[in-house]
């Protein structure tokens, strides 16, 4: 089980990659990149990532172990940035293996849902004009939880 918060990009092949080449037993290997979107149609320029040290690691740990143990994956990896990104970054990856694929995709949507809704992360969108919004919870989001 790994996790990483970090400030700086990552490679998603080299990573998918590396996991792939770890994940010994499996009979499925599911991956997933989020991207930073602008949901303010051409307006936003850069979106702001802060957490908690520490508390946010704590917290993506306990929620990777717990799809492990629903779902007895033989590995997962989560990565998620903070910090200053624009359109088109990578914001996280999420991957997972287990013997067979129902398990790890399921893994995989349970634990995108999470970082999602759940994750201690708060995110601010900056728009071209200097104005800048926290970005709120959305319903659709909280909704897709209630199926774990």
């Amino acid at each position: 089980m790994q996790v990483r918060v970090q400030d700086t990009p990552f490679d998603f092949g080299a990573e998918a990659n590396r996991f792939a080449a770890g994940a010994g037993g499996a009979g499925a290997v599911v991956t997933f990149t989020g991207v930073v979107r602008d949901a303010a149609a051409g307006a936003m320029t850069v979106m702001e990532i802060e957490h908690y040290p520490g508390m946010t690691e704590k917290a993506l740990q306990q929620i990777a172990a717990q799809a492990c143990a629903r779902w007895e994956l033989t590995d997962t990896l989560v990565i998620h940035r903070y910090g200053r990104l624009q359109p088109g970054d990578q914001i996280m990856m999420v991957a997972t293996a287990a013997r067979h694929r129902v398990a790890a995709f399921e893994a995989a949507e349970y634990l995108m849902d999470y970082l999602k809704s759940r994750a201690p992360f708060w995110k601010k969108e900056i728009l071209a004009d200097g104005a800048a919004d926290w970005v709120a919870a959305k319903e659709a989001d909280e909704d897709a939880l209630t199926r774990w």
